[in-house]
């Protein structure tokens, strides 16, 4: 059997390299020293060679592989959060002629990590309520989208820092199924094997320590279950109101946006008998601040990034008295005079230790601390130097392909 590639946009640069040896036997010139998570499969991170696009290749059934290739572009083409499939190689074979397993590639995704690198790296169990939030923010839009997961955790997930927070990436959905709807039960099988596999995952970092601080598991999985719920009703919830109160629906969609969501469509439905109003969101989406920030500026963040960089725009707004002057405008000089200088303040050495909208957002934060310990407010420019020169080098960095 000839070798088969199945892709949308294929890479041709992937034809050549060695598909006929097993991943695990692959020559170093072909792989890239990133961290990975944990698999039950052979996963390996590739590259095509000096330069070339950086890979992640996965071992499997070939039905295991389409499927999951399928999913993962059913739930990008929903703008989900999750890795991007880039092809699925079978009738792979050996020297001798012996079938190999399927490769599932999917593209690297920049600047992510798994949570064992993280916690290896000086992340202390402080954070890992941010963790539970960022992998609650993903299951629920998951679910919304009608995404049955099937093996919630840790384990199964990238992470990207979020202006102090972190953002969870879908990196295994071949124990996934998507449907018109989920129903109750499946949506609470999910959260029930989520707080099982993190619970056996904050052990394990325990046992191994890797764990800075104290953690109480039990209370950790609680808070899924507890943060799911709430964030579940806000988003889903039927709300009932009067004629006289319609200021509650422009109140939900703000409530909403707060939390970083867009509502696109809403349903409201009349019951004349008791005089009242039900209204249910339909169609809500992450990204209201992050796709508000790239009409402005073009920048492309990550959501709670973008909300802390649209605060420092309104601020500068504000302090240079634009308010009256169109927003376009106005972000293009809050950019040119702002965030790009300072972010050109940061020496090239020390670029791969952060990406560069959480580098500026560690920036405020280190001006409020300056500004808190002078009693009066320090100048950005100047937290900007101080902060590379104190800081920064502190920081792990973050692995790039090199």
């Amino acid at each position: 059997m000839d070798l088969r590639v199945v892709a949308t946009r294929p890479d041709p640069a992937l034809l050549a390299l060695p598909w006929a040896q097993r991943l695990e036997d692959w020559a170093d010139e072909h792989l890239v020293a990133l961290p990975q998570g944990l698999s039950r499969h052979v996963v390996r991170i590739i590259r095509t060679g000096p330069g070339g696009a950086v890979y992640v290749a996965k071992e499997t059934e070939e039905r295991i592989a389409l499927g999951e290739y399928q999913l993962l572009r059913e739930l990008g083409r929903e703008r989900l959060p999750c890795v991007e499939p880039q092809c699925v190689i079978t009738g792979r074979r050996d020297e001798h002629g012996e079938p190999l397993p399927a490769v599932l590639v999917t593209r690297h995704l920049r600047f992510s990590l798994p949570y064992r690198w993280l916690f290896s790296h000086g992340t202390d169990a402080g954070q890992i309520p941010r963790l539970v939030d960022a992998l609650v923010v993903l299951l629920v839009r998951l679910h919304l989208a009608g995404f049955f997961w099937g093996d919630v955790s840790l384990s199964n997930v990238l992470f990207r820092r979020n202006a102090g927070a972190f953002a969870a990436y879908l990196v295994d959905a071949e124990t996934g199924e998507l449907r018109s709807a989920l129903g109750d039960g499946m949506r609470q099988h999910d959260v029930t094997v989520g707080r099982e596999n993190v619970f056996a995952e904050l052990l394990d970092l325990q046992a191994s320590g890797m764990l800075e601080g104290d953690v109480d598991g039990l209370e950790m999985i609680d808070l899924i279950q507890e943060r799911y719920d709430a964030l579940w009703a806000e988003l889903t919830a039927v709300e009932e109101f009067g004629p006289d109160e319609m200021w509650r629906v422009e109140q939900r969609i703000e409530r909403l946006n707060d939390l970083g969501f867009d509502v696109e469509e809403i349903e409201m439905v009349a019951d004349p008998d008791r005089n009242r109003f039900r209204l249910q969101p339909k169609v809500i989406e992450l990204g209201h601040h992050s796709r508000e920030l790239q009409r402005l500026t073009g920048l492309d963040v990550e959501e709670n990034q973008a909300r802390r960089l649209l605060n420092d725009l309104a601020a500068f707004t504000l302090s240079m008295g634009l308010g009256s002057h169109p927003p376009e405008q106005v972000a293009t000089r809050w950019l040119t005079e702002i965030y790009e200088p300072v972010r050109d303040l940061v020496p090239p050495s020390t670029l791969p230790r952060l990406e560069p909208a959480e580098v500026f957002h560690e920036i405020l934060e280190h001006r409020w601390y300056l500004s808190e310990r002078a009693g009066a407010e320090v100048d950005l420019f100047e937290a900007a130097r101080d902060y590379i020169e104190t800081v920064l080098p502190h920081r792990p960095a973050l692995p790039t392909p090199g």
